[in-house]
């Protein structure tokens, strides 16, 4: 794989974890823009060229940026890298309103750019297996499918404040609707564009975080006629991440946590598909990384573009307005 001087914008915790994943893809040579606000030890470090001002780092002439800074401060940081010719690799959500997409969407066209939304769950195997088969009628014509995920947000990151994290923040784009905004992603992905959003959101006071969204039903009408459903929530434990699809000659329940893919047909009777022996969550992420630097060195388009991270915060962004 070809090597890549690579910019590295943000290290909290997913910003850590693209970094080790860089270094186990490649010898690039990486250096990073950080405020000293990031999650990481020092260790980490050991070998990076550091810049505390973003005008400083692309003087390096990075061929790639990997931004994985607080979603609302995504969009600036994109439009200088791209306006210096990076490629962009744009952690989820590409950030947490759609002003500025038109123009970074211009420079990318104008520069040839290529581009990628950190959305890893299009890479699970299970998620991949389930939507081919969709798509060859395993279950017949789809009417409708239910995404459901929720986990305690306190358990998240045990070592910080988590009120204090960008999720929980709406200064920073927080809320369950932008941070936990992977089902409307691989949704759109599995069914296609969305014509019509509904939405009810609320807070939940105990958490005592700032954002209005700790919980969210959200309802999307696809153009086939699809309507899925999505709820997203700070509160649950265990955690529970499962998408159900129903359609005329049966259903399938992926299950998460469980790693497995259930198919029922109308008898009752089930095949079911599971996750290989040793699979962890960071191989996603691995994966799309890998996925992302051999489109760079192939100059082709990603599995998740920039219009599709527009597109996808499009619907985000109508599920707050109508929540």
């Amino acid at each position: 794989m070809k090597k890549h001087t690579i910019l590295m914008v943000g290290l909290g915790s997913i910003g850590g974890r693209h970094l080790r994943n860089l270094r186990a893809l490649g010898d690039h040579s990486i250096l990073c823009y950080r405020t000293g606000q990031g999650s990481l030890c020092e260790k980490e470090f050991d070998g990076v060229v550091n810049e505390k001002d973003l005008r400083k780092a692309l003087q390096h002439h990075p061929d790639i940026a990997v931004i994985s800074n607080p979603t609302a401060i995504h969009m600036e940081t994109a439009l200088a890298c791209a306006r210096s010719g990076c490629h962009l690799f744009i952690e989820k959500p590409l950030s947490s309103n759609l002003e500025g997409c038109d123009e970074l969407m211009r420079i990318v066209r104008e520069n040839r750019l290529i581009t990628m939304i950190g959305c890893q769950f299009r890479f699970h195997p299970l998620l991949s297996s389930l939507k081919k088969q969709l798509d060859t009628g395993k279950v017949g014509r789809v009417a409708g499918a239910r995404a459901e995920w929720g986990e305690y947000l306190p358990d998240w990151h045990p070592w910080e404040d988590y009120r204090q994290s960008y999720s929980a923040r709406r200064d920073l784009g927080g809320g369950v609707t932008l941070t936990l905004i992977h089902p409307l992603d691989y949704l759109y992905w599995i069914f296609g564009p969305v014509i019509q959003t509904k939405a009810m959101s609320s807070k939940v006071p105990s958490l005592g975080t700032e954002v209005e969204d700790d919980y969210a039903e959200i309802t999307l009408r696809h153009r086939p006629g699809i309507i899925s459903q999505i709820h997203l929530d700070y509160l649950q434990k265990p955690p529970v991440h499962t998408l159900t699809v129903w359609g005329e000659k049966g259903r399938a329940l992926w299950d998460y946590h469980a790693g497995s893919l259930v198919w029922l047909d109308p008898t009752g009777a089930e095949s079911r598909e599971t996750v290989s022996r040793g699979f962890e969550r960071n191989d996603l992420f691995l994966e799309e990384m890998r996925h992302f630097l051999e489109c760079v060195n192939g100059c082709r388009n990603t599995m998740v573009p920039l219009e599709d991270g527009i597109e996808v915060l499009k619907i985000a962004s109508e599920a707050l307005k109508s929540g």
